[in-house]
């Protein structure tokens, strides 16, 4: 496995060692020592399975006071995937990174503690899958604008499909004041 850090250093691209065959393929998704190795030492208490369709956009999402640090993979389909620095102390708060998953590529992107996360799916369906660090709280959950012209993310969808809450969901200097309590 290759353990590549984006331009958000924390944020780390995951690249696996697929070993290939007539009959099809094999990769490790999660070795506990080659992530620390890696630097991902995170333990992980859940995982998630998110099915969607061409154009649907999920987040931005995050826990406030048990922060989610999550090992996103796409096993079908393809999609833009992002992590954005919402720690208001950091040096690159507000900044976000984005890659490219897929089931042809078969990278996982860490987003740690502290990051926002979301996806737009690229494919006709998509089906993620991610493990989590934290438990799911909704009452811990955050949602910040995808479109946020403070962050600035470069979205390949212009008109995508959004849940109601992430369609109300305000910008980033709105919810500020959350992100210290």
């Amino acid at each position: 496995m290759r353990f590549l850090p984006r331009e958000l250093p924390e944020v780390i691209l995951v690249e696996p060692e697929v070993h290939g065959d007539d009959r099809g393929f094999f990769l490790e998704t999660y070795h506990q020592r080659k992530f620390a190795d890696g630097g991902v030492t995170a333990a992980f208490v859940q995982d998630n399975h998110s099915y969607s369709v061409r154009g649907i956009l999920r987040g931005l999402h995050a826990q406030i006071k048990k922060p989610q640090g999550k090992l996103v993979r796409t096993v079908v389909g393809e999609i833009f995937d992002v992590a954005v620095d919402i720690r208001p102390d950091s040096p690159t708060f507000g900044k976000g990174v984005s890659e490219i998953l897929s089931g042809e590529n078969l990278r996982q992107l860490w987003v740690p503690p502290g990051f926002a996360h979301g996806f737009c799916v690229l494919s006709e369906t998509a089906h993620v899958l991610y493990k989590c660090t934290e438990l799911y709280d909704q009452q811990d959950e955050i949602v910040i604008a995808w479109n946020d012209p403070q962050i600035g993310i470069d979205w390949p969808v212009e008109s995508p499909f959004l849940s109601q809450r992430d369609l109300k969901a305000p910008s980033l200097s709105e919810i500020l004041h959350r992100l210290s309590e």
